[in-house]
């Protein structure tokens, strides 16, 4: 088993940062790829980041290139999505993620383990 719990998120007017983190326990962190997803209100749960365990490759969905990063600092076992240039479409609440597979998902059924969220609310 896995425990995920993430924090970081708030209220940020458009054009701001926040960093979200995501603490994992249990199972060892670093041999899990990790994740970001997020779901607004009336939508579809939706990958917006991903980091593989084994080279630390990543990957993000088009509309966040540029400005999220992802990262993960295995000895602290925690993960982060660094979130740049926030605009209001980025509101959602926000999800890490962790999977048993070594490569990058974008489905959520590729994910064996989930924290509970994390909102963001990017106002305009």
């Amino acid at each position: 088993q896995v425990q995920l719990v993430e924090s970081g998120g708030g209220l940020v007017q458009a054009g701001g940062s926040l960093r979200l983190s995501c603490v994992a326990s249990g199972r060892t962190f670093s041999r899990y790829a990790m994740g970001w997803f997020r779901q607004a209100p009336g939508k579809e749960r939706e990958f917006v980041a991903g980091i593989s365990w084994i080279d630390g490759s990543t990957a993000y969905v088009d509309s966040v290139k540029g400005r999220f990063t992802i990262s993960r600092d295995n000895a602290k076992n925690t993960l982060y999505l660094e979130m740049n240039r926030l605009k209001p479409e980025d509101t959602a609440i926000y999800y890490c993620a962790a999977s048993a597979q070594s490569a990058i998902f974008t489905t959520k059924n590729r994910y064996d383990y989930w924290g509970q969220g994390t909102q963001v609310t990017v106002s305009s």
